[in-house]
């Protein structure tokens, strides 16, 4: 597959520097409002992170305000269903919004991810989908692309199949339509792109 390498390689880091600096800043006094409810809810961690991989299988650590009770990685599934027993209220909220997401800015500045690009995972779902990964992380993830707006509430999908077989669902069903349309942004990768796809990000958090 083709990747538009020199976007890619130099026009999307300008980009991820600029409006993730600026993004930042602008959000920065509900980044410390939302800090405080999350402490103040049961004195636990703001933030969370979690190892996922990173361009060329290289590891990062994800940064999320905290959305779910301490130690919830050991009580559950890998992944999250709507109404999430281990869910946080003031998490839910946050969740609802996508507003646990903003940390990630953090990521973008530090070059751990892009604005836009596909959604990092966990070790052990790439390592079922490694050739298509393969592909995937010849660019850095993002905190937006095509499937991030699809399945906004794949929650609500994974749900529908309880927590014993969500995680099957997830794999079987969710994943490989996520892979497509991550193949889908790979051969669009442009400077316009992306700017449409933060556009579309923006309309749906906030209309949807």
């Amino acid at each position: 597959m083709r990747v538009n390498t020199f976007y890619a390689r130099y026009g999307k880091r300008i980009v991820d520097v600029v409006v993730g600096s600026i993004l930042f800043l602008v959000v920065m006094p509900l980044f410390l409002c939302i800090a405080i409810a999350v402490k103040m809810e049961d004195g636990g961690r703001v933030f969370y992170l979690q190892k996922r991989m990173g361009k060329e299988f290289v590891p990062f650590y994800l940064i999320k305000f905290r959305t779910m009770i301490e130690g919830a990685d050991s009580m559950g599934p890998k992944i999250t269903i709507k109404d999430d027993p281990r869910v946080t209220r003031v998490g839910r909220v946050l969740r609802k919004y996508k507003l646990d997401e903003l940390p990630q800015l953090i990521n973008v500045v530090k070059g751990d991810m892009s604005i836009v690009g596909p959604r990092p995972e966990v070790e052990y779902f790439v390592s079922l989908f490694r050739e298509a990964y393969e592909r995937i992380l010849r660019v850095k993830p993002g905190i937006t692309d095509y499937a991030a707006i699809e399945y906004r509430d794949e929650e609500d999908l994974i749900r529908a199949m309880g927590s014993e077989s969500g995680e099957m669902f997830y794999v079987e069903k969710i994943l490989p339509k996520k892979i497509e349309l991550y193949d889908r942004y790979l051969r669009e990768m442009s400077f316009f792109t992306d700017v449409r796809i933060m556009l579309m990000t923006m309309w749906k958090v906030i209309f949807c």
